[in-house]
């Protein structure tokens, strides 16, 4: 299994930063590594959603939601085709570190036979560092205002 896991200090409430990550419609607005994003974030819903690494080639899938815990976790299980091909159980971690300011921790955990054909780790490390930094400044804002 594959794991990539990045995190970042965003001063801004966990209200705050769910709800970003949770208002699929915006992602084209502010996420550069989540182009686009489509569905309902409940366990159980599938959603549509783009990904777009830096300097790789993007990819479409249709996740299933695990759990989406109010406030604190969003994570999804997408594969492409069947299962034990190619898995990405995907994590949203929001830790309340006081009232007013968060750790976010993004991670996914990737399985299957074809992990070491399509996989670029550099690429969805960078996307996910890339994406963290873009809902810190919109979250951070948001508070501001």
């Amino acid at each position: 299994m594959n794991v990539i896991e990045t995190d970042i200090e965003i001063n801004a409430s966990a209200e705050v930063v769910w709800n970003i990550l949770t208002d699929l419609g915006e992602y084209d607005e502010w996420n550069p590594f989540i182009t686009e994003a489509t569905g309902k974030t409940h366990r159980g819903e599938q959603l549509k959603i783009h990904i777009q690494p830096p300097g790789a080639r993007g990819m479409t899938f249709r996740p299933t939601v695990l759990t989406a815990e109010r406030g604190r976790r969003l994570e999804w299980l997408g594969r492409l085709l069947i299962p034990k091909v190619f898995d990405g159980h995907h994590q949203l971690h929001i830790q309340a570190l006081d009232s007013d300011r968060v750790r976010f921790v993004q991670r996914e955990e990737f399985s299957g036979i074809l992990v070491p054909v399509f996989l670029n780790e550099e690429a969805t490390a960078q996307g996910f560092r890339e994406m963290n930094e873009a809902l810190k400044e919109r979250a951070e804002a948001y508070a501001r205002a």
